[in-house]
C-alpha cells in the first residue's frame, strides 16, 4: 500500500523562491561591499531566465562559470538550474590543458566569466567551439575585453531582459526532480578529470542536510561566510544552504587574503564560515586582531585539518575548526566532526581526540570499511582499517560521460579510495589516501599521521609527507615543511618532536624547508607537485 502525500518534486527552484518568499529582506553582501537583498537577487534571477531563452540556450545544456564568490554568481547558482539547465561551475585555477579538457568533455554552450579573469580562459577560446557566447561578470576590475561579437556583457543582459512571471517551481513535475541541476570535475590526481552530475532531488538533499541541528546546523539567524570558492564543489552546499535557511550570506570575491576575509567576519558578524586548512592556516596570526565573537561554527575540510591548528581558533576565539570530510562525488559533505553530549564528561585530551576525527556521517549517508583484498566488511570497532566507502541519496552513482566501474561496487557504494576506521559510535578517523600511503620494509606509514604529528610543532604552518623510493626499504617517508615567520625549527627539533609521538621506523629519511608548498586548484596541498620535484632531483 503506498502512501497517500503530495508527490512534490525536491528542486533548487524551491530554494529560489523560499528566499523570495519568506527571507526577501535578508542581506548578500560582497567583496566590493555591495549589499543586495534576497528579494533583488531573486529579481535579477528573474530576468537571467529569460535572457538565457534569448541566447537560445537549450533546456539540459550546460552553462558554465568561470567566478569567484559573488552575487551575480549566486545569481547563475539559481537561475541556471531553475531553469532546466545544469550549472558547470569551472575551477578558476586549472591549466589550459584542463580547462579545454572539460569545457569540451562538458560540451558548455555559453560561459559566464569574471572580468578580471577573462585573461586566464580568452586565450582558450578559439580552441573551445562549442561555447557560443561569453558573458562577463563585472567584478570591479577594469580588464581589457577583446573585441569580439560572442562576449556579452551580464549587466547589460540582465538589465534589457523582461523578468520572467510566475513560478519556477511550477514547471517542474515529479520527474524533473531528476534532471541533471550541477557538474563539477574532479581534480583529475589520477587520470583526466571526471565530471560529477548532480541532480535537483540530490542538491536540495544534501542542502537539508546542511541544515541538521548539531551538525552544521544553519539556520535563520546566521551570517554565513563560505571562503571555500564556489567552483569547488558547490561551495560545500553553503549558498543553498544559507538560501534555506534564511540566512544572510556573506560572498568574498576570489580574493583569500586573510586581512580581507577577518575584516569581512568582523563587519558583518559572521556566524559560519567554510575554508580548506591552507586558508585557515594564513588566518590564524591574525585571528586576535579582529571582534570574531560572533562566530559559532567554524568548517574545515578538503584535507585533514591539524588539531594544533584547530586548537589555535578554539583558544583565539572559544570555537575550534570542526573537521569534515567529503569529496565532490558527496556534493560534497559526507561526515562532520565535534564533540557530542557522551563527551561531555570526558576529559580534554578524549575530547581533542574526538576534535581530531573526520566525524559521524550527515542523515541519511551511509559509510562502511571494507578489507582492500576481500571486499569484506571490518568491524567499526575504532582498530580495523580499510577502504572507505560510502552510500547515500547525494552520492554519486556513476560519472558523466565516463565508464567508471571500478569507482563502485557491485551493491553500488562509492568507492572513496581513502583508508579509514569507524568505530562502535560511527566516528570516521582517515588513516590515509590509497594512493599516499608509504609502504616501507613491508609495513605501512599513514602519511597523514606522520603529518599531524608534525604540524603540532609551533614553527609548523605547512607540511606534506611523500614516498621516496628507496633501494633497501623499498619506499622511505620524506617531509616537507614550510615554517611560520620567524619560524626556527631545524630538522632536529622537528625529528625530537615527533620520536615519541610515532613509531621509530616511521620517522621521515629527510626534512625539506620551503618558504611555501604547492597547492592545487582547490587550495589542497599538491603531493603530486612534490613527487614530481623529487624525481626531478
Amino acid at each position: 500500500m503506498d502512501g497517500l502525500m503530495q508527490p512534490r518534486p525536491l528542486t533548487i527552484a524551491h530554494i529560489l523562491e523560499r528566499a523570495e518568499r519568506l527571507f526577501a529582506h535578508k542581506d548578500v553582501v560582497t567583496a566590493s561591499a555591495e549589499r543586495l537583498t534576497y528579494a533583488e537577487v531573486a529579481g535579477h534571477v528573474r530576468c537571467l531566465a529569460t535572457a538565457l531563452d534569448s541566447l537560445g540556450v537549450p533546456a539540459g545544456a550546460r552553462v558554465g562559470t568561470f567566478a569567484g564568490n559573488s552575487r551575480r554568481h549566486l545569481e547563475l547558482y539559481l537561475g541556471v538550474p531553475a531553469t532546466k539547465r545544469v550549472l558547470h561551475s569551472i575551477n578558476i585555477r586549472l591549466s589550459a590543458e584542463h580547462l579545454e579538457y572539460i569545457v569540451t568533455h562538458a560540451e558548455d554552450d555559453v560561459v559566464f566569466v569574471d572580468r578580471g579573469l577573462l585573461p586566464r580562459i580568452w586565450p582558450s577560446a578559439d580552441r573551445l567551439p562549442c561555447v557560443r557566447h561569453w558573458v562577463v561578470l563585472p567584478d570591479g576590475t577594469d580588464t581589457a575585453i577583446p573585441a569580439d561579437p560572442r562576449i556579452l556583457d551580464y549587466d547589460e543582459l540582465i538589465s534589457t531582459a523582461a523578468p520572467f512571471e510566475g513560478s519556477f517551481e511550477g514547471a517542474f513535475s515529479l520527474a524533473d526532480e531528476n534532471l541533471a541541476s550541477g557538474l563539477c570535475y574532479t581534480s583529475g590526481t589520477t587520470g583526466p578529470p571526471k565530471g560529477v552530475l548532480y541532480s535537483h532531488r540530490s542538491t536540495v538533499l544534501h542542502c537539508l542536510g546542511t541544515l541538521a541541528a548539531g551538525l552544521i546546523g544553519l539556520c535563520e539567524s546566521d551570517v554565513v561566510l563560505p571562503i571555500v570558492p564556489m567552483f569547488h564543489a558547490n561551495a560545500w552546499g553553503l549558498p543553498y544552504g544559507a538560501m534555506m535557511a534564511g540566512a544572510s550570506l556573506v560572498l568574498p570575491g576570489a580574493s583569500a587574503d586573510p586581512a580581507h576575509l577577518l575584516g569581512l567576519m568582523e563587519a558583518e558578524r559572521v556566524t559560519v564560515a567554510g575554508a580548506v586548512p591552507t586558508v585557515w592556516t594564513g588566518l590564524a596570526p591574525l585571528v586576535r586582531d579582529h571582534d570574531l565573537s560572533a562566530t559559532r561554527f567554524l568548517l574545515g575540510g578538503g584535507s585533514a585539518v591539524p588539531s594544533a591548528l584547530s586548537e589555535t581558533y578554539r583558544a583565539a576565539i572559544g570555537v575550534p575548526i570542526t573537521h569534515s570530510w567529503g569529496m565532490t562525488e558527496i556534493s560534497p559533505v559526507g561526515t562532520i566532526g565535534g564533540t557530542r553530549t557522551q563527551h561531555r564528561d570526558a576529559s580534554a585530551a578524549e575530547q581533542l581526540g574526538v576534535r581530531a576525527a573526520q566525524g559521524q556521517p550527515l542523515p541519511l549517508v551511509n559509510v562502511r570499511i571494507v578489507d582492500v583484498e576481500t571486499g569484506e566488511e571490518l568491524p567499526r570497532d575504532g582498530n580495523a582499517v580499510g577502504e572507505l566507502q560510502v552510500a547515500g541519496p547525494w552520492v554519486a552513482g556513476g560519472y558523466f560521460r565516463v565508464d567508471a566501474d571500478g569507482s563502485f561496487t557491485a551493491d553500488g557504494w562509492l568507492r572513496t579510495g581513502d583508508l579509514a576506521t569507524l568505530d562502535a559510535e560511527g566516528y570516521l578517523r582517515l588513516v590515509d589516501r590509497m594512493k599516499d600511503l608509504i609502504k616501507s620494509g613491508g609495513e605501512w606509514i599513514s602519511s597523514v599521521e606522520l603529518e599531524a604529528a608534525i604540524a603540532s610543532h609551533p614553527d609548523v604552518v605547512e607540511v606534506a609527507v611523500i614516498a621516496r623510493p628507496d633501494p633497501r626499504w623499498m619506499e622511505r617517508p620524506v617531509a616537507y615543511v614550510a615554517l611560520r615567520e620567524g619560524g626556527a625549527a631545524t630538522a632536529e627539533e622537528l625529528l625530537a618532536h615527533i620520536t615519541p609521538m610515532v613509531a621509530k621506523w616511521w620517522l621521515p629519511d629527510e626534512f625539506v624547508f620551503r618558504a611555501t608548498l604547492p597547492k592545487t586548484g582547490t587550495g589542497k596541498l599538491s603531493k603530486i607537485a612534490l613527487r614530481d620535484a623529487a624525481r626531478i632531483a
